[in-house]
């Protein structure tokens, strides 16, 4: 699985103009579930960015975790984290898992971060939406599983 993940301050998702996702501090967390992805590497990844030392402590530091700051997470399923550019200027999205993989894995990653009490927000598979947010820092961070 992919993830772009973003320390933010307050984030929401919108589908034809009506607030569906917010979070206030915390991380904005875009996923794509990729081809050959299961369960295993959903619950890791959310296990993982749970824990992820991004936020800062007393000294400013980053050494503290979205649990250990008690932040939230609005969770935005987003399969162009699959592109492949390297060929031409239209990019290719054979690479993401299909459609009922991923929303059930999209669903499961973020079921999971809340099963760990992170109070999470959520936008709809496969819609489109508005994503705002204020990125905070920036702190903005690829991780791949």
């Amino acid at each position: 699985m992919r993830a772009l993940v973003q320390r933010v301050t307050g984030a929401s998702v919108s589908v034809e103009g009506r607030e569906i996702g917010a979070t206030g501090p915390g991380l904005m967390i875009l996923i794509c579930a990729m081809q050959g992805d299961g369960p295993d590497k959903a619950r890791a990844l959310a296990e993982k960015i749970a824990k992820l030392r991004i936020f800062r402590d007393e000294s400013g530091k980053t050494n503290r975790s979205l649990l250990d700051v008690g932040g939230g997470a609005l969770v935005v399923s987003q399969f162009t984290l699959a592109a492949d550019t390297s060929r031409g200027n239209r990019p290719g999205f054979s690479a993401a898992a299909p459609p009922d993989e991923g929303r059930a894995l999209y669903e499961l990653f973020a079921d999971h971060l809340a099963a760990q009490g992170v109070t999470v927000g959520r936008g709809e598979f496969g819609a489109e939406m508005a994503v705002s947010l204020v990125n905070d820092g920036p702190m903005t961070i690829w991780i791949e599983t």
